[in-house]
């Protein structure tokens, strides 16, 4: 339960001036706190005033019917509020071009630069800088487009101050709702933003723009090095294998089914061709490489909670999809010791449904600055054995869309999904010569130096402006 401080107790004058809210957030929630702070300052402008566009730069957008298409020529990147967050854009939902380029809808293109708050849901107030490869994106009605006035603030700076500390308060502040959060545009456009002498701002806006390219970066050199995977392995088709337009899976017949499966998904003829392409050229099975290394989900264990300077962050699958994670603290005295990963662990979402915008079999590499964090059981481990097949240049297949599909091909259970651990194993991967295998791994790995620079940028960019407002509030 969250309680007022005895050293910033609250005022009854602030009930005016939060229209007479009696629920406990906007008082608790340290965004008064963070106002008075600001109102401290020689400087801060209300928000609607250094923003320009669409409903004066600060604007969400209609509800309206989606119709979602697979084919790029007539369809456009869909950005909801929970992908905002994303690292990889790569599998985003495409929305239907003739929709987008509406009138009615064409203002919702994401323009590099821009702040992103999400507005509705559990997740409302989490912001995300729109970066340079987002330009083509469309977004949803469930975020808040904050557009810069590029003429009075730099893009960059007024997104560290929404960012930072004294930002998620004020936004935080304005959500409201019981079962479903809700924040309107209006109830931002009030927001005082801190201003400082233009060489300052420029400095912090240059830290957030080059963390920003940094992170497109990381997004172009992966799809590079999927790209270089399949070339170099002679399956350049599977590049684009355009999973929807080929023949639905019905009707079919399987001649001969033994004892380890009677489920039509393992044996639908989509997936068989995929994995009888996968295994037309040179390779091993997963289970051999992965021999004297790991290929298996994690303990189960109970967790139990610690605060940051004692405990270890805890990674569940949704949250470690993100740019920056944001999963609970536990004792890592009390929990096994798998939930540490080696360097360059592939993690494989090994439970949920498959409904085709969630995780369950998408991957992410554990390397650089993530290996500090904890991961829960719901994750095929997978590490290799044999020096020869780097971890790096297995993420390269399975963060494709042709691993995605052979892997939930593979499922097993009822409502909740998991991986028949005998197809696992026998899974084909495919061995380029090792000049080409060593030179996909130094671009994965490349990706992901970028990635952790980009985080080291965008925390001395918050820092810069948390001591700047701190100094100047006395």
């Amino acid at each position: 339960m969250k309680v007022a401080s005895r050293s910033n107790p609250v005022m009854s004058d602030w009930f005016a001036e939060q229209g007479f809210r009696l629920d406990a957030k906007p008082y608790v929630s340290g965004a008064l706190e963070a106002k008075k702070m600001l109102e401290r300052l020689p400087d801060t402008v209300p928000l609607a005033s250094v923003t320009s566009g669409h409903n004066g730069g600060i604007f969400n957008g209609p509800m309206f019917r989606r119709v979602y298409l697979t084919d790029p020529e007539h369809s456009v990147p869909f950005l909801g509020s929970r992908d905002m967050m994303a690292a990889d854009l790569t599998g985003l939902p495409r929305l239907r071009k003739s929709d987008a380029d509406s009138t009615a809808l064409s203002y919702l293109r994401l323009k590099p630069g821009m702040t992103l708050i999400s507005c509705s849901g559990f997740n409302a107030g989490r912001r995300a800088y729109v970066r340079p490869d987002m330009g083509e994106c469309w977004s949803s009605q469930h975020m808040i487009k904050v557009e810069p006035d590029l003429k009075k603030i730099k893009s960059g700076y007024l997104y560290a101050f929404l960012l930072s500390r004294f930002g998620e308060s004020l936004v935080r502040g304005s959500v409201y709702g019981s079962a479903v959060k809700h924040i309107e545009p209006h109830h931002i456009v009030g927001l005082p933003v801190p201003r400082f002498d233009a060489r300052f701002e420029e400095r912090v806006h240059q830290l957030m723009e080059r963390s920003a390219t940094l992170r497109a970066r990381h997004q172009a050199e992966l799809v590079a090095a999927t790209k270089d995977f399949f070339d170099s392995n002679g399956l350049s088709e599977l590049n684009d294998i355009r999973w929807h337009q080929q023949e639905r899976d019905l009707g079919f017949e399987v001649e001969s089914v033994g004892p380890t499966s009677l489920r039509a998904l393992n044996f639908a003829p989509r997936a068989r061709r995929l994995l009888e392409k996968l295994g037309s050229v040179p390779g091993a099975t997963l289970g051999t490489i992965c021999s004297g290394g790991s290929l298996r989900t994690g303990a189960r264990f109970k967790r139990i909670d610690s605060n940051p300077e004692h405990g270890v962050r805890l990674i569940g699958q949704r949250q470690s999809f993100w740019i920056r994670p944001e999963g609970r603290w536990i004792n890592e005295a009390q929990a096994p010791d798998d939930i540490r990963l080696q360097d360059e662990t592939t993690l494989i979402a090994a439970r949920g449904t498959l409904g085709e915008n969630e995780v369950y079999s998408r991957s992410i590499l554990v390397t650089g600055s993530w290996l500090q964090h904890a991961y829960s059981q719901d994750y095929v481990r997978v590490v290799s054995g044999n020096p020869e097949v780097s971890g790096a240049y297995l993420f390269a297949f399975f963060r494709s869309e042709a691993a995605f599909r052979a892997l939930r091909s593979l499922s097993v259970g009822g409502k909740q999904q998991e991986y028949h651990p005998i197809f696992l194993r026998e899974l084909h991967i495919p061995l380029a010569p090792p000049a080409d295998r060593a030179r996909i791994a130094a671009t994965v790995r490349y990706a992901y130096q970028c990635r952790d620079r980009a985080d080291v940028l965008e925390d001395k960019a918050l820092a810069l402006l948390t001591a700047a407002i701190e100094e100047a509030a006395g």
